[in-house]
């Protein structure tokens, strides 16, 4: 079982051999890089090369660990109750599985992404640990204990908002996306693109570097908005001549709202243009 990267997804060497290392350890895949370096998509990736299914647990800041577990429905249990329901009686009736425990009962082993886990309370990592070490969990209000029928392959991504606890990492296998370079920032390009021209691709990857390496940006284009903004000129017939008459410093790039999330990061190309036009008279 060992990953290669899929036709759709350009993996890195350095990035093969860390998902391929978590899974020869059975250890989980700590994935960190800046926002839109393909982290999500990497599992499911993983999956399709894998032909495994795919479960994903999407944290947010109200997530509680115990809900990746299971959750027990004390107030449909009360409702059934008053209604004289004799289903009741059985308690199981009112266990709601969570991710892990489907992951683990699972009859092929699966993917498990847990998606930004930084979102979470700084102890929601801590409150796994047993879990995805000992692969198992004990449910108290049927005293049964869940075990891994398969070990899943688990992906944890984080966007690095918040430091994660010693002891998690300890049990993690950890990877950094690095931002592609210009070389693998092509290939990417071409897997999504395959029909745009050599000439608009140079130019398109060309003013997206420029960009990125101005001063003073409060959030930099990552390679998903560089796709939205290809795909917008393309949409749109802009030519590599058009695109290479406009220089970053001087005007703002054509589609810019792709590429340009916030007012602040306009604004300084706004200025960077003006002082260029007052320097040209």
């Amino acid at each position: 079982m060992r990953f290669e990267g899929t036709d759709s997804y350009v993996a890195t060497d350095d990035l093969t051999i860390a998902v391929n290392a978590a899974i020869t350890l059975q250890r989980p895949l700590l994935v960190k890089g800046e926002p839109g370096t393909g982290k999500t998509v990497l599992a499911q990736e993983v999956a399709k090369s894998l032909g495994r299914p795919l479960i994903e647990w999407g944290i947010k800041s109200t997530t509680r660990a115990q809900q990746g577990l299971y959750e027990y429905d004390a107030v449909s249990r009360l409702r059934d109750s008053q209604l004289g329901d004799d289903k009741v009686h059985d308690i199981s009736n009112y266990i709601v599985k969570g991710k892990l425990w489907e992951a683990f009962e699972a009859d092929q082993a699966p993917i498990l992404l847990i998606d930004e886990i930084d979102k979470a309370d700084i102890e929601f990592p801590n409150d796994l640990l047993q879990e995805l070490d000992r692969m198992e969990f004990y449910v108290y209000e049927t005293k049964q204990m869940v075990k891994a029928t398969n070990r899943p392959v688990v992906i944890i991504t984080s966007n690095n908002e918040k430091e994660l606890p010693d002891a998690f990492l300890r049990r993690c296998f950890f990877h950094y996306i690095q931002f592609p370079d210009r070389e693998t920032m092509q290939d990417i390009v071409e897997v999504h693109y395959p029909d745009i021209k050599k000439n608009l691709l140079k130019e398109a990857l060309g003013m997206f570097y420029d960009i990125r390496e101005v001063q003073g940006l409060k959030k930099r284009p990552s390679t998903s908005e560089l796709l939205d903004w290809i795909k917008l000129l393309l949409a749109e017939d802009i030519s590599a001549e058009a695109l290479r008459e406009t220089d970053t410093s001087k005007a703002i790039p054509p589609m810019h709202g792709a590429l340009l999330k916030n007012e602040q990061d306009v604004h300084i190309f706004e200025r960077l243009a003006f002082m260029a036009r007052r320097q040209q008279r």
